[in-house]
């Protein structure tokens, strides 16, 4: 698969690449996975935005945040790919790059993500390591998951 990548700061983002980003992230987050919530958030302006293009569509999106946001370490979050494109191994490159892009801005923090409860043998398998009880996010179980920094440090 032929993807383009590129991670964008919310200034940086056009007006067709943030609405393709709303877009998708509405078609699965709302629509697919029927729950209302409030996406906009105020934490995209100070995300760093991964986009994975095929050609003009946007296929797989996640924002990076840096510590301080959503916990104290650094976090990925909105990580989603376009559901026609699921099942060809796009969402582990595209957590992997994310690992990295943190890890690399925001060395010597840990990453830690608010998986929903469903994904966490994804997530294990990217490195994460869950934390705590399931809790309920946007009535979706969810829990807390971190990659710590030293488990970096032996790749």
């Amino acid at each position: 698969m032929n993807l383009q990548w590129q991670t964008l700061s919310f200034a940086r983002l056009t007006l067709e690449k943030m609405y393709a980003v709303l877009r998708l992230r509405q078609q699965v987050f709302v629509v697919e996975q029927k729950c209302a919530y409030l996406d906009l958030d105020n934490l995209d302006q100070p995300a760093a935005h991964m986009l994975g293009m095929r050609g003009t569509e946007l296929v797989a999106y996640q924002r990076c945040l840096p510590p301080g946001l959503n916990y104290p370490e650094s976090s990925l979050g909105r990580i989603i790919v376009c559901p026609t494109m699921r099942g060809q191994q796009l969402g582990r490159e595209l957590v992997q790059r994310g690992v990295k892009h943190n890890l690399l801005h925001w060395p010597n923090n840990d990453i830690c993500i608010s998986a929903q409860a469903h994904l966490q043998d994804f997530y294990a398998d990217c490195g994460f390591i869950a934390e705590g009880d399931e809790y309920l996010e946007d009535n979706i179980p969810h829990r807390k998951m971190r990659y710590g920094v030293s488990l970096a440090e032996g790749d």
